[in-house]
């Protein structure tokens, strides 16, 4: 299957309904790439691939090899899966993007000033919108970041974020809202009145970071009140070290890493169909 564009995932009823949401699953290793479509077949469910300016550096600072890997697992797939670059810091790595199959990125200065933020971001719009990709920005401070998520002033403002998205002309807004980076537990507790001020003062789909540690009622309500994406990471890394840690030590001998990666794998797939399922919106078809 060709590879699915992030925005026509995005498009309004595009994930079934008017309430529904897409979810982004960060790509670290091929396996993780073969994971998120394993379970986005299973839930019969489009996705988003997202890889990070962080699993770039980790590879080395290549994107291509990693990229080019990830794109061919989702043109495999049964079921639409879009490529996305993730919390995009460096201006070279947003301009290798449209060389590499992405449709979308996600770039991030979020950690600068106000106007910086806008003006750094205005030019990445621009730049994104010449080559067709489609660019999300952030505005606030999301926890695991500096800023706790739930420190006055760094959650997202309904008026600052109005002014920030007619002011650049980005695609859609990742907005702090109570969620964490990173969290290893579902125990956080989404800001729902503020998400819905969001959605009525912003006219660009919301997008959720940090969405591993909000449990499944807590998510499905977000996107009832207005998340359109809804982005997973620490998730499948948790499901991924647990397998392989009990295989290790049930078979301490083993030295093959394809006996572990197997059931890491698995465990991942079996985390994507589950926050897949928790979203609203019907099955889709190949």
């Amino acid at each position: 299957m060709p590879l699915a564009r992030t925005a026509d995932l995005l498009a309004p009823g595009a994930a079934g309904a008017a309430s529904a949401a897409v979810a982004a699953f960060n790509v670290i290793t091929v396996e993780h790439a073969e994971a998120i479509a394993a379970g986005a077949e299973a839930a019969g469910r489009p996705a988003v691939l997202q890889l990070s300016e962080n699993a770039v550096k980790f590879h080395g600072g290549a994107l291509a090899p990693i990229a080019s890997a990830t794109a061919a697992v989702a043109r495999a797939s049964t079921v639409p899966l879009a490529l996305h670059l993730d919390h995009v810091e460096s201006v070279d790595l947003l301009h290798a993007a449209s060389a590499h199959d992405f449709s979308s990125v996600m770039y991030d200065a979020s950690a600068l000033p106000y106007a910086d933020n806008v003006k750094a971001t205005s030019e990445a719009a621009r730049w994104a919108h010449a080559r067709g990709l489609w660019l999300e920005a952030e505005l606030g401070r999301v926890g695991g970041k500096p800023g706790d998520a739930h420190t006055p002033g760094v959650r997202t403002d309904p008026t600052e974020a109005a002014a920030f998205v007619a002011d650049t002309g980005v695609d859609a807004l990742a907005v702090a809202v109570g969620s964490t980076h990173a969290m290893t537990t579902r125990t956080a507790t989404l800001d729902h009145p503020l998400i819905t001020e969001l959605r009525d003062a912003v006219p660009v789909p919301l997008v959720l970071h940090g969405s591993s540690g909000v449990p499944d009622a807590e998510l499905r309500r977000a996107v009832a009140s207005g998340i359109r994406k809804v982005n997973v990471g620490t998730a499948l890394n948790t499901a991924f070290t647990g397998a392989v840690r009990a295989f290790l030590e049930a078979h301490p001998s083993t030295v093959d890493p394809r006996r572990y990666l197997a059931p890491a794998r698995e465990a991942m797939a079996a985390t994507v169909e589950r926050f897949l399922h928790a979203l609203a919106g019907p099955r889709t078809t190949a």
